[in-house]
């Protein structure tokens, strides 16, 4: 009976423990898409959820996949470049796909910004 009771706090244990995201490894100049859980008003005054989704370029990777970790993916949107910066560990992003990866020879691809236009050669993701 004792055992019972013990295979009984292992669970409740493992249900009150957050679970752990997988974080992929990012690295500059992968095209990646983060998606974000949003919360909104409506006009009735009732809290909505939704997932949106940021598709872009990241330029730069900090702290790596430390607690302060973050991304700045870049993305250009009607001519106008729009760039976010994400904390990996933030509770509101469910999941980050990876979609291609560039051959780039820089950790800071903040030479992007300012126009330079090369095309960078595409590599095969793993």
């Amino acid at each position: 009976m004792s055992e019972e009771k013990k295979a009984e706090q292992k669970d409740k244990k493992t249900a009150d423990e957050p679970k752990q995201r997988v974080i992929p490894d990012i690295k500059p100049g992968m095209t990646v898409r983060v998606h974000q859980k949003i919360k909104e008003l409506n006009p009735k005054g009732e809290e909505k959820e939704r997932i949106q989704y940021f598709e872009g370029m990241v330029i730069a990777k900090k702290h790596g996949k430390q607690a302060g970790g973050a991304i700045t993916v870049r993305k250009v949107s009607d001519g106008v470049g729009v760039e976010k910066i994400f904390p990996l560990n933030l509770p509101t992003i469910t999941k980050i796909e990876i979609k291609k990866q560039a051959k780039v020879c820089r950790a800071k691809l903040y030479y992007l910004k300012r126009g330079y236009k090369k095309k960078l050669k595409e590599v095969k993701a793993a």
